[in-house]
């Protein structure tokens, strides 16, 4: 699907980018991938990390509309991975987040659709549904933007979805490397934000094949939703420290006892899959008929029941002490 073709990454020096460009060059035979991103000192060492002919690295924000135009130019697919995600920061500076995880959105879809892309996934987060923090809901405005834009294309082939998960093991600022240094520096205890806490758990591999199986699935206006596992956070820590003592230290400002990714109020939306969940427009579409019980790769799906919810908590499949040390030892790799 992306041989010869030409893929544009925003944040693309940030982990999920360094992760896909090193799978579309393994797999595939782009024309070009651009790597969108702010900082010159990380596209330098990606630069002489990957050196390869198809690379090519474009310095600029995506809150600058004219820059992200630029680097549309000719490209056939987006995916917007930039974005402010930590979740203290954001509470503290919320005006940053807003500008970069709202305007920015804004921005590609613009670009987007004056180049005439073909398709664009945007990357999403649990912590966008039901949001109790500023990061939640920036990102939450984002995905709204991303399908409401489906409807404003007019008789342009540009089409845009958004793709939603967990936790993603190992990724920068994420709680295992935390718990590692801190493991390797002989801590005496490990901080704890709650004993009863819980979250999705993807490795960093897992969350860019879906990305990728969801461009063959797309027809726009999706939200997809991968069917992952769960940990308890104090399963985690025993597997990672099992003689180390546990701190609780409280909730930070912003962050939820439990994720969920698929709200009990938009079960009259959501359609399951085999190994995925699909949440469907809330708004029509007025010059468009889709049908999203089956995609573009004939996989079908059937409505959930009223009141259903993808809760990290009430998950079917948790990940027992036992399993966490070879699915974060995979997922590093």
């Amino acid at each position: 699907m992306f041989d010869n073709k030409t893929i544009l990454i925003t944040g693309g020096t940030g982990s999920f980018g360094k992760k896909y460009v090193k799978t579309l060059l393994t797999r595939f035979k782009p024309k070009k991938i651009i790597v969108f991103s702010r900082d010159e000192l990380k596209q330098s060492e990606m630069q002489q990390k990957f050196d390869h002919p198809a690379l090519r690295f474009f310095i600029g924000d995506v809150r600058d509309r004219e820059r992200i135009v630029q680097a549309t130019r000719n490209v056939e697919f987006i995916i917007h991975a930039a974005a402010l995600k930590q979740v203290p920061a954001a509470e503290y500076n919320p005006s940053e987040c807003i500008k970069t995880n709202i305007d920015g959105a804004q921005n590609v879809i613009h670009a987007a659709t004056e180049n005439d892309v073909d398709r664009v996934i945007a990357l999403s987060t649990d912590k966008a549904a039901n949001p109790i923090n500023l990061y939640g809901a920036t990102k939450l405005a984002s995905d709204k933007l991303f399908v409401a834009a489906n409807n404003m294309v007019a008789d342009r082939r540009t089409r845009f979805s958004v793709v939603r998960y967990g936790n993603v093991v190992g990724s920068r600022g994420s709680v295992v490397p935390f718990f590692q240094e801190l493991i390797d520096d002989g801590a005496e205890s490990l901080p704890i934000t709650d004993t009863d806490m819980t979250r999705f758990w993807i490795s960093l591999q897992d969350g860019v094949d879906f990305v990728l199986k969801n461009f063959e699935r797309m027809q726009g206006g999706e939200i997809f939703v991968p069917k992952i596992p769960s940990v308890r956070i104090t399963d985690l820590a025993r597997a990672m420290a099992p003689d180390t003592k546990h701190n609780v230290v409280g909730i930070r400002p912003g962050e939820k006892l439990h994720e969920i990714m698929c709200p009990a109020d938009d079960s009259h939306l959501t359609v399951e899959f085999d190994d995925h969940f699909v949440m469907t427009p809330s708004i029509r579409f007025f010059d468009q008929d889709i049908d999203y019980k089956r995609n573009r790769l004939n996989e079908t799906g059937k409505a959930v029941k009223r009141g259903f919810e993808y809760n990290s908590c009430t998950n079917a499949h948790f990940l027992d002490v036992e399993d966490i040390p070879s699915f974060n030892e995979q997922a590093m790799k």
